[in-house]
């Protein structure tokens, strides 16, 4: 288990309506391995201002990354969310989660990187599917929070799982 607090006022976004990157918040990341592989986590985190997440992050550097969230929507709602970053942020919301945690897989699957999302750990639901960019960068993978309006934010990140090959399938639930 991996417990990260993020503090008042911490993100990573760069808005595409122009500004300075914001790369505030708090985040653990290690190398990515060489080939395919799945890296998943139950994501449990106290949302209480818009904005508040638990992250599964993918970094290449400070304008290229990606990340998979348990966010609370601006209507209060506990969503998946995800946001590549490509010299600026994108912004999609995937579903609402009904509760306190869901489960969040990240996997690389040769030059693409594939965003899953799941209620029980067991059926994955596709969110995203895309290319970073340079596929020869090295890349980093692991843990983010993020508090971009409120005072901080705790997340919880358990039964954290590490898989050497890319899921059977993208969009068949496994």
């Amino acid at each position: 288990m991996l417990t990260v607090a993020a503090g008042e006022r911490t993100d990573m976004f760069i808005d595409p309506a122009g500004g300075e990157p914001v790369l505030t918040a708090p985040r653990l990341l290690g190398p990515a391995p060489a080939g395919d592989f799945q890296l998943a986590a139950r994501v449990r985190a106290t949302l209480a201002h818009t904005y508040d997440a638990g992250v599964l992050l993918v970094w290449s550097g400070e304008r290229t990354w990606a990340k998979l969230c348990f966010e609370l929507s601006p209507q209060g709602a506990p969503t998946v969310v995800t946001v590549v970053t490509r010299g600026e942020s994108d912004d999609a919301n995937a579903f609402t989660v009904d509760g306190d945690a869901v489960w969040l897989r990240v996997s690389r699957l040769g030059q693409a990187w594939a965003f899953h999302a799941s209620h029980d750990g067991a059926f994955w639901h596709l969110v995203r599917y895309f290319r970073l960019g340079d596929p020869s960068a090295p890349a980093l993978v692991g843990f983010e929070a993020q508090s971009p309006t409120g005072p901080g934010c705790e997340v919880t990140f358990d039964q954290v799982t590490f898989v050497p090959a890319a899921p059977a399938g993208l969009r068949d639930g496994s």
